[in-house]
Order: structure tokens, then sequence, then C-alpha cells
């Protein structure tokens, strides 16, 4: 009986470490620091003399206004395109990826992007904090779309 209870605790604590591996920032290929607030975007992207950034729909559409399509870099063909996009950019470009298909964390688009950006050696690359989807993160909140 005493082993029984010991075992208990087991299946609650695997779910536990399981669910903080899946937060943002732990283990993933970006940083905090990297991590874009959508208003912030937003707001650069209203002002006409601000640096615009390059911007990547890595996952099913180019929503946001100026973003490039390169569809969902969880399928290799659409990883090799946006490598091929980058390629010609110097490696201090302003560069936001974003996806939005889900939440940020169940997300398969990002986190190969955001590694390749890192392994072609980008040094000033963006993730945007799109924690819940495109549609609650930038429509829902009135910020510029593709029309």
């Amino acid at each position: 009986m005493k082993i029984h209870s010991l075992l208990y605790p087991i299946p609650l604590l695997a779910a536990i470490a399981i669910s903080l591996a899946f937060l943002p920032g732990h283990n993933e290929p970006w940083t905090a620091d990297q991590l874009l607030a959508p208003s912030d975007l937003a707001h650069t992207l209203q002002t006409s003399d601000a640096v615009q950034p390059v911007i990547y729909s890595v996952g099913p559409g180019a929503v946001i206004k100026g973003s490039i399509d390169i569809g969902p870099t969880q399928q290799k063909e659409n990883l090799k395109k946006l490598e091929e996009k980058l390629g010609s950019l110097p490696k201090d470009s302003p560069i936001v990826i974003y996806c939005g298909c889900c939440p940020f964390n169940k997300c398969p688009n990002i986190r190969p992007a955001f590694t390749l950006l890192n392994d072609m050696g980008f040094k000033n690359h963006k993730l945007l904090n799109l924690s819940q989807n495109v549609k609650t993160n930038w429509i829902d909140q009135g910020y510029p779309v593709n029309e």
C-alpha cells in the first residue's frame, strides 16, 4: 500500500515537467529580448519615418500589413523558401517572423523558422509574440492588415 501512495505523485510531476518544457523562453531558439509585442510592431508600421522590418509570415497566410507569405515552415519546402529569401539580406537586417496559427506554445512553424535565422547568423531578428493567434493578438486589436 505504501508503494502505491508513493507512485501517485509521479504522473502529476511528469505532467508539470512536460508543461514547463513548452513555456515560451524555456529551451526555445529565441530569447525574451527577441520577442516583439504586437503593439510595438503595429506602432512601427504606422510610423512613416521608422525603419521598417522585413516581415515574414511562416504560417498559413500573410495577414499583417506588408508581410511576405512563406507558408508553414514545418514543411521543408517552405523552410527552404525562407532560406532563399533570407539569403539576399544583410545579417543586420531588421526581420520579424510570425505565424499565429494557434497558441504560441503549440505552434509547429515558429521554431524551425527562428532556428534558421539563428543558424544563418542574423543579428536583428524578432519573433512576433502572438501568444494566442493572429486573430486575437493582431486582427481583433485593429492593427494593420494586408487587403
